[in-house]
């Protein structure tokens, strides 16, 4: 794995609403891409007043195939590399990171290692440590792959790359080596306003990761739904869009 690669490799969505504000860029999940968020990102923007910016990562979507066979224990920092050269290719120096699942997990470590250009963050289900409800949501995900049509449905949108991008997912994530993996030391490097957002019924990780967050990390607040699972902006879009744009009027502009 490297942190150098071709920008013009990486599909792009870009909607200027307002020169002179913040880009709000999405980070998709570990099985998303630029179409799976649908018109939310379109949304936001308009209702903050800002910018934004919606990309596939290397072998997601539209962009250009894994150019590695396996992934590493840090694919998540080297991920916050890439955004960060993205950052200065997209001639973006403030950016609101709005992350779900493992985007939010990489909105942590970016805001973390280069603060200069991340003005705040929303992470949706963000992991900093694994746990076993994590690696069962994962195991139950596989056995969904191999027995119904989610592989299907997953190739309308990633194409030839389904198959690497699906078990990039779930062999490093249910690896014994892996169960070691842990962002904490990243968190209170993280002096940016940040919106922790996590479903009650959350499939793949407990509230524990929230509570992690915000006592590690320097200005975080916390927004918990009952009776949303691992998607809150896919479950409860209207109470999303309404309590981020708040947030980033509050903290961000």
């Amino acid at each position: 794995m490297h942190s150098t690669i071709n920008p013009e490799e990486i599909a792009i969505t870009r909607i200027i609403n307002n020169p002179d504000k913040p880009t709000i860029i999405f980070l998709h999940d570990s099985l998303g891409c630029i179409q799976l968020w649908r018109d939310f990102p379109e949304k936001l923007g308009e209702i903050a007043n800002c910018n934004v910016l919606v990309y596939d990562r290397q072998g997601y979507g539209l962009s250009h195939p894994f150019t590695y066979a396996k992934r590493n224990n840090d694919y998540m920092e080297w991920e916050a590399d890439i955004l960060n050269a993205l950052l200065e290719y997209w001639n973006i120096d403030k950016a609101i990171l709005f992350g779900h699942s493992d985007g939010g997990s990489i909105a942590l470590i970016t805001a973390a290692k280069y603060p200069e250009k991340i003005a705040g963050i929303i992470t949706e289900g963000a992991h900093i440590f694994v746990e076993d409800i994590t690696v069962n949501g994962i195991k139950e995900a596989i056995q969904l792959y191999q027995e119904t049509d989610l592989k299907s449905k997953l190739e309308k949108y990633h194409g030839d790359k389904t198959e690497d991008m699906f078990m990039a997912w779930a062999d490093t994530w249910t690896t014994d080596e892996f169960k070691s993996w842990n962002i904490e030391h990243f968190l209170p490097a993280v002096k940016c306003p940040a919106f922790i957002i996590q479903g009650e019924e959350d499939e793949y990780g407990s509230l524990k990761q929230v509570e992690q967050i915000v006592v590690q990390a320097q200005k975080a607040y916390y927004f918990i739904i009952p009776n949303v699972k691992h998607t809150p902006h896919k479950e409860a879009p209207e109470l999303i869009l309404e309590k981020t744009a708040a947030f980033i009027e509050e903290c961000l502009i």
